[in-house]
């Protein structure tokens, strides 16, 4: 089965589809000026981009992970972000971790998982 790579760069690609599934990249926000909220938004917005891009939609997510740089601070206000945006129904399998971003001002990176239609 062939594997199709979009928005590909010398070092990784944002999606990639295999076999029916979908692969993003971790998604971080545009801005990251802004608080956990801005930034949980646009990530949300930025995945919403990519599985349109794929020819699927958050409907469709299998596993999605979840990294916050401070899970005490951050935890609440994301998941009531998180709860608005999905659909009732359709939770994917999902991990929360805390990590250590790339960068300082990265709040929260997620990588999603789903199924084409």
């Amino acid at each position: 089965m062939s594997v199709q790579r979009q928005l590909t760069n010398e070092r990784m690609s944002q999606v990639v589809i295999h076999n029916g599934t979908v692969y993003l990249a971790g998604q971080v926000a545009n801005d990251m000026t802004g608080n956990i909220e801005q930034q949980t938004r646009e990530v949300l917005g930025n995945i919403e981009r990519l599985l349109d891009l794929a020819g699927t939609d958050k409907s469709r997510l299998l596993s999605v992970t979840i990294y916050l740089n401070d899970i005490g601070s951050h935890f609440a206000t994301m998941n009531g972000i998180w709860d608005t945006w999905l659909a009732k129904g359709v939770a994917p399998a999902r991990a929360t971790v805390e990590a250590k971003m790339a960068a300082p001002d990265v709040l929260i990176e997620m990588s999603v998982v789903a199924a084409l239609p």
